[in-house]
């Protein structure tokens, strides 16, 4: 930006400092010359105008070169964006489809873990049953397991024969 203002400068200054003189001055300078000394000062006039003119040429081939280079960088920067974009929906499609999978492995963890915990629940009290009865084999307050025979001295078989 320094640079563009120092280019300003030199677009502008054309006297170095000297300031222009006014009509009046420029009356009465060109009454006291002569017709050479006024060619070449337009000559002059017309070299500084022609300098300031290739200095305003240089500063705009300039501009033009910056807003090149600014458009170059800035179509690299908006694809490169578009390239994050991207890679960020893609990012985010994984994360959700992860999210689901660790719910559904959750769900399914929970579900072993409740269907563990009844089996063992059930073989323990199957477990209890079998060595309460083994312990006491007598004891009438606890039903005999189906499927098991009760033991055989308590057992009496009962036989009715028919009269004929």
């Amino acid at each position: 930006m320094n640079t563009l203002g120092n280019k300003k400068v030199e677009l502008f200054d054309m006297g170095a400092g000297v300031s222009e003189p006014t009509a009046d001055e420029n009356v009465k300078l060109a009454s006291s010359m002569s017709n050479q000394e006024l060619i070449d000062h337009g000559r002059k006039a017309m070299d500084e105008t022609d300098q300031a003119i290739e200095r305003s040429k240089m500063v705009v081939q300039q501009t033009i070169e910056v807003g090149t280079q600014t458009a170059v960088t800035l179509k690299g920067q908006t694809e490169q964006m578009g390239r994050i974009v991207n890679e960020l929906d893609t990012i985010q499609f994984s994360i959700k489809k992860a999210s689901q999978l660790v719910k559904e492995i959750g769900r399914q963890v929970a579900t072993d873990k409740c269907i563990m915990l009844f089996l063992f629940l059930i073989v323990c009290g199957v477990i209890a049953i079998i060595v309460v009865k083994i312990v006491n084999p007598n004891n009438k307050d606890i039903k005999d397991i189906p499927g098991l025979a009760p033991p055989a001295p308590a057992r009496r078989l009962l036989y009715v024969r028919d009269p004929q």
